[in-house]
């Protein structure tokens, strides 16, 4: 099954070659997760500008006609079992149960025939794992490989996220998100498979931060590759102001409180998200001063008291839905304490709802302090509850949201970004 476009190719013009080239984007998803999400939106702003992109992914939702998921029963019965089957070297860890780790051991997926058989010029990996690939099955792709890290886990021993554990400059081994002692434990096999695998292959790393980059380039396996920043692409025709009394009518917020809005936390969730930094927060503001709306999750049995009203908004699916949320909040705050390139302070600060978030990992690729929200000093709930006052008191929030929506216009509109990755392939081909 080739993956042919209809659209004609184009020959040499004024010495540049590939005026019309073929791009597959690699995702284990196509709509669920913010990888899945980012490289979606990539492969629309693709399309945009008259590149030939398609999606090759192992979970299909959406219908759209260029994303190629699994099409027999057998193979989308194996796509939803992979992953559980991936992560069995895991459960020997018992502390690593229950974490984001990924072995990538899983072999037979047919995915690789299938990239090597496409007309792609370029192949665009994201995040490629819940048994999707196997890190041995990189080495036989015959095309350019480019990759964005949505997380640290390319370059790591298995985790996604090291919570600031650093070994990754290092060799990996000795596994805190493991619980491990043993210097060779599964995370150095893993390390040791991908060093072997990377050895053979000249990859194009794409970190979505200025922090994920220099992650990477100071990573021991990826440091001889070429590691560039580029972020991710986002609709700002989708991601849009709307008149901010009418989204507080619609979603039953008041109209006459300032609203804050944050994405699902409760104390059992993953620590990296920082709950307990903005429950912490939020009791520092006079008690119901503001309204709470969080949304990414229904009201839980005990909720918690955090001095507020709280709207529990649950699971949104839709961008649409997204967008009316973000513009009926007075401010949008992103506590965890490892990010790489969020897309709720994109899609927030396109809607030009100002955000406050820690100032760490790519917050400040996104959030110019005091300009178009504010960046609290790392992990301090004081400082987080000064940053939402500033925000909340200031004399003049329209200034403060039309900077919002400016950087998210010059920094992620979707043609600008796509136009920019163009680049990047053509110089790879």
């Amino acid at each position: 099954h080739h993956y042919k476009s209809d659209e004609p190719t184009v020959p040499m013009v004024n010495g540049h070659a590939f005026e019309f080239m073929n791009v597959l984007i690699i995702n284990s998803a196509d709509l669920e997760g913010g990888a899945a999400r980012a490289a979606f939106r990539l492969h629309q702003g693709l399309r945009l500008i008259g590149v030939g992109s398609q999606l090759m992914v192992q979970s299909k939702t959406s219908d759209d006609r260029w994303v190629q998921g699994p099409v027999s029963t057998f193979d989308k019965v194996m796509s939803k079992v992979r992953p559980s089957i991936d992560i069995i070297p895991v459960n020997r860890y018992p502390e690593g149960k229950g974490k984001i780790f990924s072995p990538a051991w899983l072999p037979f997926s047919g995915m690789v025939d299938k990239i090597n058989a496409s007309d792609a010029d370029v192949v665009h990996f994201h995040w490629i794992n819940g048994g999707m690939l196997r890190i041995e099955d990189i080495a036989r792709i015959n095309k350019p490989i480019a990759w964005s890290l949505h997380d640290m886990w390319p370059f790591t021993g298995g985790c996604h996220y090291d919570g600031e554990c650093g070994r990754y400059t290092d060799r990996c081994g000795k596994c805190p998100v493991l619980g491990s002692t043993d210097e060779n434990d599964l995370s150095r096999k893993i390390f040791r498979r991908k060093e072997k695998t990377y050895a053979n292959k000249k990859l194009t790393i794409i970190g979505l931060s200025r922090w994920m980059a220099d992650s990477a380039r100071s990573s021991t396996l990826l440091k001889n590759h070429n590691v560039v920043n580029l972020p991710n692409p986002i609709d700002t025709e989708v991601f849009k102001p709307i008149d901010k009394q009418f989204c507080k009518q619609l979603l039953g917020l008041p109209v006459d409180k300032p609203v804050v809005l944050f994405g699902a936390v409760n104390a059992t969730a993953d620590p990296r998200k920082g709950f307990i930094h903005v429950s912490e927060a939020l009791r520092r503001l006079p008690k119901d001063s503001v309204e709470l709306a969080v949304f990414g999750a229904s009201r839980p049995e005990q909720p918690p008291d955090l001095g507020h009203p709280i709207h529990y908004l649950g699971r949104l699916h839709d961008d649409t839905t997204l967008c009316i949320l973000y513009n009926a909040a007075d401010v949008v705050i992103v506590p965890s304490l490892q990010e790489n390139l969020s897309n709720t302070i994109v899609e927030s600060l396109a809607c030009g709802t100002p955000t406050v978030a820690f100032d760490i990992g790519g917050n400040k690729d996104m959030i110019d302090h005091h300009v178009n929200g504010a960046l609290a000093k790392a992990f301090d709930a004081d400082d987080l509850a000064t940053c939402i006052r500033w925000v909340l008191e200031n004399p003049d929030p329209a200034a403060i949201s039309a900077n919002a929506r400016r950087i998210a216009m010059e920094r992620f509109e979707m043609a600008t970004v796509a136009r920019r990755y163009e680049t990047l392939y053509t110089e790879m081909i």
